[in-house]
């Protein structure tokens, strides 16, 4: 996959933002489909080059994780520094794809993706999202509130939302 990936991410232009949604969902559906979670892709673009630093997707790396919990992760390991000093090795200027809203609670007990951004601090400018949360796990996603409060931009990208619902429900036996 890290071929095709980059082969496919070299023909996005900067600013073209359904590109990286596209993106996003093509990664998405590389996770395994669960009624128990929504099948979600993840990208982590910095602004200033156009230069993808992370994919991620729902269960890529081993226990419960997120897509943008397994770009975190994936970075952290990739500059030998924890998940908590992410931020001091990370560019200026960074956006974030992800194909839903960024979780804002988790009932598996493990940290919301929305702590894991604002844990990165003033980094990630902005946060592209394909659709909002569905209200089936965890109803009231209070994340846009959060990211804007901390000053972090919150950008719908319209003209994917079937498609990732279709992707991100695969598995549920009542799709939201």
């Amino acid at each position: 996959m890290a071929q095709n990936t980059l082969r496919q991410t070299q023909s996005i232009e900067a600013g073209d933002h359904l590109s990286y949604m596209k993106l996003a969902l093509s990664l998405a559906t590389q996770s395994p489909p669960k009624p128990t979670n929504y099948r979600v892709g993840a990208v982590v673009v910095e602004v200033t080059t156009n230069e993808i630093l992370s994919t991620g997707y729902t269960l890529e790396l081993p226990g419960n994780t997120h897509a943008e919990q397994c770009c975190f992760e994936k970075l952290s390991e990739k500059h030998g520094v924890s998940a908590s000093r992410l931020g001091e090795v990370l560019p200026d200027e960074v956006a974030l794809y992800t194909t839903v809203e960024p979780c804002s609670h988790r009932l598996s007990g493990n940290l919301p993706c929305v702590e894991r951004i604002l844990a990165i601090g003033d980094k990630i400018k902005t946060v592209y999202v394909g659709v909002q949360e569905p209200e089936k796990f965890v109803s009231g996603n209070s994340s846009k509130q959060k990211l804007e409060n901390a000053g972090i931009a919150f950008v719908h990208v319209a003209g994917l939302e079937k498609d990732i619902l279709e992707v991100a429900t695969a598995g549920h036996e009542n799709p939201a």
